[in-house]
């Protein structure tokens, strides 16, 4: 399967709003829902030999809740909230095309810096815990529980990853941006070490 990344100008469904005058949530339904089944699902996984006794329960619990999530985020929240979606299509030649899209800098829309701090820190934290959860399983030896996690991980990860691609630009390599950066970083300590007083 090849892929190839592409920017499209296809517009945001709510391009076309006016943003004078918006509380700084303009979305709360968007953020609550952005967070609910995100947190919902790490609260069942720490709770469920509380909560209930049935492994399978707790088991399909978590997994809807994280399919929710992931529905939830890639087609909903993230066009919402920042302005970002990404998606893959398959041509007429069996060709696998990921699709990278974020509003347009000219757009009347803006984005709410609280709605954009709500979006980024639920969608960095959660991945984290359930790669965390990992380890605790595999520490634990509560191996009937390791392909919960791993779900879990997957679906969290898949949309960090497609939106972090949506910020930086579908073109960009996300490995040379973060050696520039770093490369970056450390000039800025050494200049100014040599500047020093």
């Amino acid at each position: 399967m090849l892929r190839q990344d592409s920017q499209a100008d296809v517009p945001l469904f709510d391009d076309e709003q006016d943003s004078k005058n918006k509380p700084k949530i303009q979305h709360p339904l968007a953020s609550f829902f952005h967070l609910f089944f995100r947190l919902s699902a790490v609260l069942v996984y720490l709770l469920c030999e509380f909560i209930s006794s049935s492994f399978i329960a707790c088991m399909v619990t978590i997994i809807l809740l994280l399919s929710c999530d992931f529905w939830t985020v890639k087609n909903v929240t993230g066009r919402l909230l920042v302005g970002l979606r990404w998606w893959n299509q398959v041509d007429e030649n069996g060709k696998s095309h990921w699709v990278f899209e974020s509003r347009k800098a000219n757009s009347k829309k803006v984005v709410s810096s609280s709605e954009s701090r709500i979006f980024w820190l639920g969608l960095i934290v959660c991945p984290v815990l359930w790669v965390v959860f990992v380890f605790s399983t595999l520490i634990s030896f509560r191996i009937k529980w390791l392909a919960v996690v791993i779900m879990g991980v997957v679906l969290q990860w898949a949309n960090l990853y497609g939106y972090v691609r949506c910020k930086v630009g579908a073109g960009t390599n996300l490995r040379n941006m973060a050696t520039n950066y770093l490369g970056l970083q450390l000039f800025k300590q050494a200049m100014s070490k040599s500047q020093g007083p």
